[in-house]
C-alpha cells in the first residue's frame, strides 16, 4: 500500500518539474515612460499667450515709448537713426495750444458718455427685469447698436445729423424747430459725437447690469413689499446697493473704453470744425498721420498719455475685482 500511495506524489512532483522547465521565462517588466513634467505642460500652454502679448502689446508699447523719446522724421523713421531728445516731445505737447482744449474735450466726452450710458443702461435693465411678454425680443433689439461695426454706426449717425438732408433736422423742422448744424458747428460737434457714442455704449451697460440684477434674490423684494415699500424705495434700498460691485466694474470698463474712442469722432467730425471735437485719441492720430510732415514724436507722446490714463483706471479695475473676490 505504501508503494501505491507514493505513485501519485512522484507523478505530481515530475509534473510540476516538467511544467516549470516548459514554462517560458517571465518577461522583463516593461519600462514605463514618465509623464511630462507639470511645469513644462504649464509653459506649453502659456507660450501662445505670451507670444501674443509680446508681439501685439509689449513690442508696440516699447516702440511707442521710443518714438516719444526721439526726434523722428520720415527719413529717420525708415533709416532708424533718430536722435534721442528725452522729454522734449512731451514739452511740445504740453506747450501746444491744442493741449488744453483736447484735454477738456476728452474729459467732457468721457464723463458725459459714462453718466448717460450707465443711467440709461440701468433704467433699461430694471425695466426688462420685470419679465413681460416681449422682454426678450426687445432686449435683443437693443443689442443691435453693440453688434454693428463702429464704422456703420458712425456713418449712420453722420447721415442722420446731416445739416441739409439729415432725418433729425427734418423731424425737428416738421415741429417748427430751426435746423441745427450738428457736425459743422463748433458749438454742436462735440455734442453730436457724444450722442452717437452714448447710443453705442448703452447696450453694454444694459447687458452687464441686467446680469447683475439676476443675482439679486426675489425674496428681498417680496419682503420689502410686505413691509410697505414702494417701487422707488425698493430700487434705492435693495437694487442699487446690491448692484454696486457690478456698477463699479461697468463704469471702470466703460471709462477705459471711452478714453480711447477714435472711430466715432474721426468718421463723424474728424475732430473739427476748428478742433471743437478734438480729443487725445484724434489729436494723436492727427499729429502722427494727419499731416504731410508727420510729427511722430509728439503724436506718440499724446498716445502715451492716454495709455497712462487707461493703465491707472485699469489698475483700479483689478483692485475692485480683488476686493470683490475677497468679500
Amino acid at each position: 500500500m505504501n508503494h501505491t500511495t507514493q505513485l501519485p506524489d512522484r507523478r505530481s512532483e515530475q509534473f510540476r518539474k516538467g511544467a516549470a522547465t516548459a514554462a517560458p521565462p517571465p518577461s522583463p517588466a516593461r519600462t514605463q515612460r514618465r509623464p511630462a513634467s507639470p511645469q513644462w505642460a504649464a509653459w506649453a500652454f502659456l507660450a501662445p499667450v505670451t507670444l501674443y502679448l509680446v508681439l501685439f502689446y509689449a513690442y508696440p508699447l516699447y516702440r511707442n515709448i521710443d518714438l516719444s523719446l526721439r526726434n523722428y522724421t520720415v527719413r529717420s523713421f525708415v533709416q532708424g537713426n533718430a536722435p534721442f531728445t528725452g522729454l522734449d516731445n512731451y514739452r511740445k505737447v504740453f506747450d501746444d495750444p491744442t493741449f488744453g482744449p483736447a484735454l477738456t474735450h476728452t474729459v467732457v466726452f468721457t464723463v458725459v458718455c459714462l453718466v448717460f450710458q450707465y443711467a440709461v443702461g440701468l433704467a433699461l435693465a430694471v425695466f426688462f427685469h420685470q419679465h413681460f411678454r416681449l422682454s426678450a425680443i426687445l432686449r435683443a433689439l437693443f443689442l443691435v447698436p453693440w453688434l454693428l461695426p463702429l464704422i456703420v454706426s458712425a456713418s449712420t449717425w453722420s447721415w442722420m445729423l446731416n445739416s441739409e438732408s439729415g432725418i433729425i433736422n427734418a423731424l425737428s423742422g416738421a415741429v417748427g424747430i430751426d435746423p441745427v448744424n450738428w457736425l459743422t458747428s463748433p458749438s454742436w460737434s462735440l455734442t453730436s459725437v457724444i450722442i452717437a457714442n452714448i447710443w453705442i455704449g448703452v447696450p453694454f451697460n444694459l447687458v452687464v447690469l441686467y446680469s447683475g440684477l439676476q443675482t439679486i434674490p426675489t425674496s428681498l423684494y417680496e419682503a420689502a413689499a410686505l413691509d410697505g415699500a414702494n417701487a422707488w424705495q425698493r430700487f434705492w434700498r435693495i437694487t442699487f446697493p446690491l448692484l454696486r460691485p457690478v456698477s463699479a466694474i461697468t463704469l471702470l470698463l466703460g471709462l477705459v473704453y471711452t478714453l480711447k474712442v477714435f472711430d466715432i469722432i474721426w468718421i463723424m467730425t474728424k475732430g473739427g470744425p476748428a478742433d471743437s471735437s478734438t480729443t487725445f485719441a484724434t489729436w494723436s492720430y492727427q499729429l502722427g498721420f494727419g499731416n504731410l510732415l508727420p510729427a511722430f514724436g509728439p503724436g506718440a507722446a499724446v498716445g502715451n498719455l492716454l495709455v497712462v490714463a487707461a493703465l491707472v483706471f485699469g489698475l483700479m479695475y483689478v483692485r475692485v475685482q480683488r476686493k470683490q473676490a475677497l468679500s
